[in-house]
């Protein structure tokens, strides 16, 4: 610290009143206390600090060890014991007491004040900082919580991958080409599987059965969707039935390709462990699974449906039209329906859910069609979200997106781009609070964050923050 090298001169003879007024205006409080530590008199830098220590007059006379918390008090013997040398003053966390009990963090140092031991207290209001690092830490455990989610679901789809007992291979939707095989399709294609990954798929089978391959490739790339075909492999007689899903992947398709013989297919057998288990888990998932045919009435439900709707059993809907329950009788199910024929599948479709009883439920909607036969049916799975649409915003939330929903999104979009929505919702967070303890003053808040005046309204632009059109100075 570089004190003033004339003071005398540059001060002149200031009275009392002058340096009250320096000092008062130096810190947001200021303490006057004698050799003994006992306030003198205080000053406060605004109406809204001063409110929130409420009557700090009753400081005047005290010990200003009884008016901190208890966990601050060795900080304040210590600072009144030793004081510090003005020209390398030491500053210390000190929790003042307010208005109800309630304690202030403020940033303290003493310096002298004359030769009879006096002490001016200086002290920075932390609240506003501590505040903020406090929701930074509940941001950062947010994001921690959604990183363990993200990687316990890529464990258990990987671990799905692996144990199915169905052949299933990943293909690039670009190129047609294998990225990934499970270990089921490696015993199908036996000695061809060491050379399966990194071809072209169609290679791994038949030349008659290649057109229709490709051609199931081609409709999954440009509609999305595709019916089976029945295929013979390169070096096999027996046929297989070929199924395609769509998936995203680094923002672009990559495909689900199912392999199943024909002769399992068509063996009235009885369903496999594996399958039952899938039903079971079908009907005690806690979302509701509806099941209906082509005209929407409905097949088969599982128990949370029969909860939501408030029935008592699935005889009271079976046969029943989906729209009696969804939104607006006569629009919303019809809206679901054209495009479950038009596309093949619909995804978060936000509607309305009416109970037998008058209750009303926000849901989403995702379903999909499925061939039975010759007989198309549509499969719904809808979700509660009533709890998550009341819930008030909080700062864990970018472009309208909260962290919440960021995980809702496992198993749909890439984990990095994930990764990125929540370092943004971080990034926006703490450009907001900077700007909330600045008053809006952009080039404090660019120095507080440690960016450019620049670099901080791309961010504003980038986030939508602020009118950046009142400021000559931002980027156009």
């Amino acid at each position: 610290m570089k004190s003033f090298q004339a003071p005398k001169i540059a001060l002149g003879q200031l009275d009392a009143e002058a340096v009250a007024t320096l000092v008062a205006a130096a810190a947001d409080i200021s303490l006057v206390l004698d050799a003994a530590g006992i306030i003198r008199d205080v000053a406060f830098s605004s109406d809204d600090l001063l409110a929130e220590f409420g009557q700090s007059e009753s400081w005047i006379g005290r010990p200003w060890i009884d008016t901190v918390a208890r966990d601050s008090r060795p900080k304040v013997q210590d600072m009144l014991r030793a004081p510090q040398d003005p020209s390398r003053p030491r500053w210390r966390h000190v929790n003042q007491l307010g208005a109800g009990g309630a304690s202030v963090p403020i940033l303290c140092t003493c310096s002298a004040l004359d030769k009879s031991g006096g002490l001016v207290v200086f002290g920075r209001n932390l609240r506003s900082i501590s505040q903020l690092q406090q929701r930074l830490v509940e941001v950062q455990q947010s994001v921690e919580r959604g990183y363990s989610q993200l990687r316990q679901a890529e464990t258990r789809y990987r671990l799905l991958f692996q144990t199915s007992e169905d052949a299933v291979l990943i293909v690039e939707g670009d190129n047609g080409k294998v990225l990934e095989a499970n270990p089921a399709a490696q015993r199908l294609f036996g000695t061809a599987a060491r050379r399966l990954v990194g071809r072209p798929v169609a290679e791994s089978f038949a030349i008659d059965s290649r057109e229709g391959v490709l051609a199931m490739l081609a409709s999954l790339r440009g509609v999305g969707r595709a019916g089976e075909v029945e295929v013979r492999l390169a070096d096999g007689d027996a046929p297989f039935r070929v199924t395609g899903t769509t998936l995203r992947h680094d923002n672009g398709l990559v495909f689900l390709v199912r392999l199943s013989p024909v002769s399992a297919q068509r063996q009235p057998a009885g369903i496999p462990e594996g399958h039952r288990n899938l039903l079971r888990l079908a009907e005690n998932a806690p979302d509701a699974l509806v099941v209906t045919d082509s005209d929407g009435a409905i097949l088969t439900a599982n128990a949370a449906f029969l909860d939501m709707a408030q029935l008592t059993s699935e005889e009271q809907l079976r046969g029943e039209s989906l729209d009696r329950w969804l939104g607006r009788q006569g629009l919303e199910a019809d809206v679901l329906l054209s495009n479950l024929r038009n596309r093949g599948a619909v995804r978060l479709y936000a509607t309305t859910l009416r109970g037998r009883l008058g209750t009303t439920l926000d849901v989403e909607i995702s379903a999909v069609s499925v061939m039975e036969g010759s007989n198309r049916r549509y499969g719904f799975a809808i979700r509660d979200v009533s709890a998550r649409l009341k819930r008030p915003p909080n700062g864990a939330a970018v472009h309208g997106r909260s962290v919440q929903e960021l995980t809702e999104l496992v198993g749909r979009v890439p984990l990095k781009d994930l990764v990125r929505e929540a370092a943004d919702a971080i990034e926006r967070l703490c450009i907001e609070a900077a700007l909330e303890i600045t008053g809006d003053n952009r080039a404090s808040a660019a120095e507080m964050l440690g960016l450019s005046r620049q670099s901080l309204y791309v961010k504003l632009h980038r986030f939508g923050l602020g009118d950046l059109d009142a400021d000559p100075k931002a980027p156009r």
